[in-house]
């Protein structure tokens, strides 16, 4: 793709990536993008870079706005390699400009680089850089996601360079949210945040809230955000804004996930009347199985559901494998206002249910017990009683979402 101009003299130049499936190890079906931006001033900007194989089309893309050689000034708002690590590759063309970052940037982007020939200038929350008719003004925003992170304000412009924070997976030959959801659609658009959302920054809600409280309290009003990654928000900002602030509030859908794996099907035959106790007493009910999913879009709907039952099978009276392999990733997010419950089979010895609430209850989330386990196949009273297991499970979790 050519440079996209998103306002008059601030320009799009980064890449999409159509073919990317794995970023590592978070599932992209729709491949993403990687957003960098020149700002045409007295003094030549550009904010970010992009990931390492695709510095010819970035390149390719500033080349067509501007002779790189001219550019004065690169801002790096997050030193991540999918943004930083085609940073020498622009220094080589502009050797004299100056890259502003902050102190913990400063320190990560030496350990992939030697800055030992580049001119560098730290920089904290407030200080700004005049760069002719503009002003850029930057916020730290320490683990959003990562430690150096930062935002970089376009005061005359009111554009917000957002790093990671408000992006998405998608690869589109769109670049704004108005032309996606005339494409696409807007609700893809959000599923595709709740996506980004639950899978990298869930961990961070408390700091999200108090960043974006801070944005506010210093009146930097965004007329456009422009993330780092997928569509730019330039029709209504505010929405992504909104979402966040939801999401950071534990906002979530009156629903249960019903999130398992099987060996022989016993734990599966469970979960079918236990969906259909839940759907019983009116709530949506989503059934994932683990192994013919991707984690990323378990953990996806995990985070949008009120409550989830966790099946699992024991095996070698543990965990099966792939299950204990979600609940890890889960207890690294940090997940809190979610309720949970656990099901499963056995043969002579259970321990999966038992242990799956027992990492519930060390991720600190509360937990609907006891749970159902069956030895061997369920029965047809077994399944009455899976199903009213469900129902249960589902009255429960309708009680725990009047609180929020």
């Amino acid at each position: 793709m050519k440079a996209v101009e998103i306002k008059d003299g601030i320009f799009w130049v980064g890449a999409v990536d159509w073919a990317v499936r794995d970023f590592h190890g978070y599932v992209t079906p729709r491949g993403t993008t990687y957003n960098n931006y020149l700002i045409m001033d007295e003094e030549i900007t550009l904010i970010d870079t992009v990931k390492y194989d695709f510095a010819d089309l970035a390149i390719k893309n500033i080349s067509g706005v501007v002779d790189p050689s001219r550019i004065k000034n690169v801002v790096i708002n997050h030193i991540e390699n999918d943004h930083a690590t085609s940073l020498d590759r622009i220094m080589a063309l502009a050797p004299n400009a100056t890259i502003y970052i902050s102190e913990k940037g400063k320190k990560g982007i030496e350990r992939f680089f030697d800055t030992s020939n580049w001119t560098m200038k730290t920089v904290k929350s407030g200080d700004t850089l005049t760069i002719g008719k503009r002003t850029l003004e930057f916020l730290e925003t320490p683990m959003l996601h990562w430690p150096d992170s930062m935002f970089t304000y376009c005061r005359e412009d009111k554009v917000l360079f957002t790093q990671d924070a408000f992006g998405q997976h998608i690869a589109s030959a769109t670049r704004f949210d108005d032309e996606f959801e005339k494409s696409d659609s807007a609700a893809e658009l959000e599923d595709s945040v709740i996506d980004y959302y639950a899978n990298i920054l869930m961990p961070f809600g408390q700091m999200i809230k108090n960043k974006i409280a801070e944005v506010q309290s210093k009146g930097l009003a965004a007329e456009i955000i422009a993330p780092d990654h997928g569509i730019i928000w330039r029709q209504n900002p505010q929405k992504v804004l909104d979402m966040y602030q939801d999401m950071a509030n534990g906002k979530a859908r009156l629903a249960v996930a019903i999130i398992y794996d099987t060996m022989w099907q016993s734990t599966e035959k469970m979960s079918v009347p236990i969906a259909e106790g839940i759907r019983a007493e009116g709530l949506d009910c989503r059934v994932i199985k683990l192994r013919a999913t991707p984690m990323s879009v378990a953990i996806k709907e995990f985070w949008k559901c009120r409550g989830t039952l966790i099946g699992s099978p024991t095996l070698n009276n543990i965990l099966y494998p792939s299950v204990a392999e979600f609940l890890t990733h889960v207890r690294g997010l940090r997940p809190k206002n979610r309720l949970t419950g656990a099901f499963g089979s056995y043969g002579w010895g259970g321990g999966a249910v038992k242990e799956a609430y027992e990492e519930c209850k060390r991720m600190g989330l509360q937990t609907v017990e006891p749970g159902i386990q069956i030895p061997y196949r369920p029965s047809p009273d077994d399944e009455a009683a899976c199903f009213e297991f469900g129902r249960s499970f589902a009255r429960q979790v309708i009680e725990y979402h009047a609180g929020f």
